[in-house]
C-alpha cells in the first residue's frame, strides 16, 4: 500500500522537524517538510500530495499565496492549518482532512 503524502510548511526549524516526526509516526503516512514558499512550491509538483499542512507562522501572505498556487495544481487538495496542540490533534486534522 501506497503511503499517503504530506507536505508540512512552517517557519521554525524544530517544531517543523517536530510535526514531520509526529506524522511520520503513521505507518501509512509520509511528510515532507518545507520552511519557505520557495521551498514548499518545489517540492509540490514532485510528489502526489493529498494534505497540505501549514503550521504556525506562516502569515497570511504566504498562505493566499500558496493556497493559490496548490489548488491551481491540484483543486483536490486538502489544506490544514495546524497551529499546535499535540500528536493527538495534529492526527485528527489529517484524518478529518483525507475524509473530506
Amino acid at each position: 500500500m501506497e503511503k499517503t503524502q504530506i507536505l508540512v510548511i512552517g517557519r521554525h526549524p524544530e517544531i517543523l522537524a517536530t510535526v514531520v516526526r509526529l506524522v511520520n509516526n503513521n505507518p501509512h503516512w509520509n511528510a515532507t517538510g518545507c520552511l519557505s514558499d520557495e521551498e514548499a512550491i518545489a517540492a509540490f509538483p514532485t510528489q502526489d500530495f493529498k494534505v497540505v499542512l501549514m503550521g504556525g507562522g506562516v502569515d497570511e501572505r504566504s498562505e493566499g499565496k500558496l493556497n493559490e498556487y496548490f489548488y491551481n495544481r491540484n483543486p483536490n487538495i486538502k489544506v490544514v492549518q495546524h497551529f499546535g496542540g499535540g500528536s493527538g490533534l495534529l492526527s485528527a486534522e489529517i484524518f478529518e482532512a483525507l475524509n473530506k
